[in-house]
């Protein structure tokens, strides 16, 4: 199982537009082969040590099954799509992908 770990850091202002985007291409990226898991978070103030929150960042959590399925999903035409749509509103992406030992 591939684990993904998304940072996508928004400009100001423009966190929930994006997740209402974000949110619309759920139900494709579902249904993609090998998709487990996808899913929008933000930051929760837990006070928790040493946490660090940033109001503009919101962290996609996804699994896939394999390496292959992953590469598939970044080239998938609804991808490419959203991808377009946010364009303006994404300063930054960063991702880790994982596996479990």
């Amino acid at each position: 199982m591939i684990n993904v770990i998304a940072s996508i850091h928004i400009k100001e202002g423009q966190l929930s537009k994006f997740i209402e985007i974000f949110k619309s291409n759920i139900p494709n990226v579902l249904e993609e082969k090998g998709c487990i898991e996808y899913v929008p978070t933000i930051d929760l103030a837990t006070g928790l040590p040493p946490q660090e929150l940033n109001k503009n960042v919101t962290t996609i959590i996804e699994k896939w099954h394999n390496l292959e399925d992953l590469k598939a999903h970044l080239s998938a035409p609804h991808m490419l799509a959203y991808k377009e749509k946010v364009k303006d509103l994404v300063e930054k992406v960063s991702i880790k992908v994982l596996v479990e030992t």
